[in-house]
């Protein structure tokens, strides 16, 4: 099929973009990667009146590297994170992440920050995100917006980004984490997963964990995170005993949807049984020995 008629307009600038957006409102889509949107519009599921292309828009795909933040443009491509060693470095659980995107064509042209504003519950990034305490920072012709990742989705495809808004950067907080893992189980590779696990773990000289973060992707709405799970790990030594019970307690509140390709039960077992794997690995890779 073909998308339904539309206006296409390639501003030059951002402040351009967002006037665009402040005339047409809710009309209007922005394209940046477009590996969503443009499927969407081929099946008419979406139908905007106006396109606005940001692919002009110079200086925008970039990486700043603070003292005590990464930021990252809203151009940055996907395959440009993934393949730079020094930004795979400082962010391996993102360069991780986005290595089960899809395939290498599709993360030349995806987004960091398209992913993030698209959405998806069962995508990589939105749940990488929010396990790291990102802030997104979203634009308006008039107004600047920081939003913290956990507070940006909303539901499926849904979340605070009013249409007059472009997401601008994303904010990652630089903190102490000796090991981090990205899992996920997908029917193949590049396929939407049915469910995804990121975690990190900081862990003391002696091998208590000090700090531990996880989030699932593909078991709800938007990613959630096992605040329960966390909890239960602080203190502890790492061990195969406090992990599986850790993904355990991930597993438990979730309630998930079934669908053809999996049932509740079924992505209920796999969240505990990924959290307990990623959290095994996440320590191995801190250079603990898991008994």
């Amino acid at each position: 099929m073909k998308p339904a008629p539309f206006l296409y307009v390639v501003p030059g600038t951002l402040e351009e973009a967002l006037s665009v957006l402040k005339e047409h409102g809710a009309e209007a889509k922005v394209l940046a990667g477009g590996q969503s949107l443009v499927p969407m519009m081929n099946l008419r599921l979406a139908r905007p009146a106006v396109l606005v292309d940001l692919n002009r828009i110079s200086g925008q795909d970039g990486v700043r590297d603070g003292n005590s933040e990464v930021a990252i443009g809203f151009l940055t491509r996907q395959r440009a994170f993934e393949t730079s060693p020094g930004l795979a470095d400082r962010l391996p659980l993102l360069a991780e992440a986005i290595s089960f995107v899809g395939h290498p064509a599709i993360r030349s042209r995806g987004t960091i920050a398209g992913s993030i504003a698209h959405a998806d519950p069962a995508a990589e990034i939105p749940a990488v995100v929010t396990v790291l305490d990102a802030e997104i920072v979203v634009r308006s012709e008039n107004t600047t917006r920081v939003i913290a990742a956990q507070d940006f989705f909303i539901d499926l495809f849904t979340t605070v980004l009013e249409p007059t808004e472009i997401v601008v950067e994303i904010r990652i907080p630089r903190r102490e984490a000796q090991g981090t893992a990205f899992l996920e189980v997908a029917r193949r590779h590049g396929d939407f997963a049915l469910v995804g696990v990121a975690t990190t773990l900081a862990v003391s000289r002696d091998g208590t964990i000090e700090r531990a973060t996880i989030a699932l992707s593909g078991v709800a709405g938007t990613p959630v995170r096992a605040r329960e799970a966390e909890q239960l790990l602080v203190g502890a030594k790492a061990a195969s005993a406090i992990f599986s019970e850790a993904g355990r307690a991930a597993g438990a509140p979730l309630a998930p949807m079934s669908d053809i390709h999996a049932t509740a039960a079924y992505r209920k077992r796999l969240a505990a049984v990924l959290t307990e794997r990623a959290l095994s690995l996440a320590a191995r890779r801190a250079g603990l020995e898991v008994s």
